[in-house]
């Protein structure tokens, strides 16, 4: 525990809002989280987590009494100088991020005047605390400092993530305000990146990129293995092993998505153009993550022929496992993407009840288990590796399913039990694809 108790306000209860505001409760300070959203707010105080994160609900349990939520920038203001701001930053029509939320917890802030120290963990694009800062001294607005922090979490993996940091990132324009935040974490004992504002922006924006980087790029080499007739899967390990290039995120499949990767590509690519430098490099990472996934569309065509009046299963709907977040899910296009084929899609996830999320699956039966989504399927595609599909009886899903074809998007199945049970396996870059009973399919058995 820090030897110091502090109050602190976090504005935005979302998943990093949230999971910052709970850690710095569990290491001990008073944290006051603030959300517009009174739906939320009235949750949390009623004890229900309005989102799904492995770990959470049992620390917010266990740091009730550091705990408090509301919704009144009055009552956030009188009891807390240090405000961390995690609200959204979605992209904007043009590729930008939106700061507009951002801007307003600041005029927010602001009007209330007093001392602040405004630490900002939503990720803003790179020149924003210099922009912030300027734009309050020519408003005539004192007293208040900033501070970047960029959060690293991991959906599915957030509490480690925050209280078992690779680094803690503090840019700032004063040492003793990157003194203070570097205190309310001083219990952690991990790397502390101490450095400028624009800097710590940067950080956050070239970690992600380059993590996106190497998604696209092993999904490269799977499409390649696929013509040559490699294993992706023993590319990478080989790979990896190179300390030079690590084993992590060298897992191929349909691509990256959710919260993060998405809009930082997109977010740092148009910085980059609007400072007249052409990315060309994310414009290639961006283009191979949009084609991997029409890429499982085409393996389906291949196997099925016309998708016309076929029965298409989607197991798994969120963008990885361990977590109930679709944005910018692999899902969600695949399945649009075979609507438009005329195919007729069932879906199953744990996380996805039936009759919820009809704004992203209007066309999308979704069942209530993976058996249920399964029955009289032409054919199956695992979009999010949940343990439960990796553990399924496929003699059972043989019964259950009209076809025989399993595309795994996400290289997680045992393709020999899939060859046991009689179906036929499709991984991504794998050479065990086509197999059926330990026999290739011919052409014409393929369609």
């Amino acid at each position: 525990m820090p030897q110091t108790q502090r109050s602190v306000g976090v504005v935005g209860v979302g998943y990093v809002g949230l999971v910052t505001a709970v850690c710095l409760a569990h290491l001990g300070h008073q944290v006051v989280c603030l959300d517009v959203d009174e739906a939320k707010i009235e949750a949390l105080r009623a004890g229900r987590v309005p989102i799904y994160e492995p770990g959470l609900d049992e620390l917010i349990a266990g740091a009730r009494d550091h705990l408090s939520f509301i919704t009144s920038y009055d009552e956030l203001c009188a009891s807390c100088r240090i405000l961390f701001v995690a609200v959204d930053t979605p992209p904007s029509p043009s590729g930008d991020a939106d700061m507009s939320r951002v801007d307003r917890v600041v005029r927010d802030v602001s009007s209330r005047g007093g001392e602040r120290l405004l630490v900002m963990k939503s990720t803003v694009p790179v020149g924003t605390g210099e922009r912030v800062t300027a734009e309050l001294e020519a408003a005539g607005v004192t007293g208040i400092g900033y501070v970047s922090n960029p959060e690293f979490l991991r959906e599915g993996a957030a509490v480690d993530d925050v209280l078992h940091p690779d680094r803690i990132v503090i840019g700032a324009y004063r040492e003793a305000d990157g003194d203070e935040v570097q205190r309310l974490f001083a219990a952690i004992e991990t790397t502390v990146v101490r450095t400028t504002v624009p800097t710590a922006e940067m950080i956050k924006y070239a970690s992600n990129a380059f993590l996106a980087t190497k998604i696209s790029f092993i999904n490269e080499i799977a499409n390649v293995c696929e013509a040559v007739g490699a294993d992706v899967r023993s590319v990478a390990d080989g790979m990896g092993l190179d300390h030079r290039i690590g084993p992590y995120f060298l897992q191929a499949g349909i691509g990256y998505g959710g919260s993060c990767f998405p809009k930082d590509v997109q977010a740092l690519k148009q910085l980059a153009g609007n400072t007249g430098y052409h990315f060309q490099l994310l414009n290639a990472v961006i283009e191979v993550n949009h084609l991997q996934k029409r890429r499982v569309v085409g393996k389906l065509q291949e196997r099925v022929g016309r998708l016309r009046g076929k029965r298409v299963a989607l197991l798994g709907l969120t963008f990885k496992p361990h977590t109930d977040d679709l944005r910018e899910a692999a899902s969600i296009v695949l399945a649009a993407r075979l609507h438009a084929e005329g195919a007729l899609v069932s879906a199953y996830d744990p996380m996805v009840p039936p009759g919820s999320r009809v704004d992203l699956f209007p066309n999308v039966q979704i069942a209530t288990s993976a058996l249920e989504a399964l029955d009289g399927v032409d054919a199956a595609i695992v979009v999010t590796e949940w343990p439960e599909f990796i553990e399924l009886d496929w003699n059972v899903v043989r019964e259950r399913m009209r076809g025989r074809h399993v595309i795994d998007g996400r290289n997680a199945l045992d393709a020999g039990r899939l060859a046991a049970a009689g179906l036929s396996y499709d991984g991504i870059g794998t050479v065990d694809d086509h197999v059926v009973a330990g026999e290739p399919l011919t052409s014409n058995e393929a369609r």
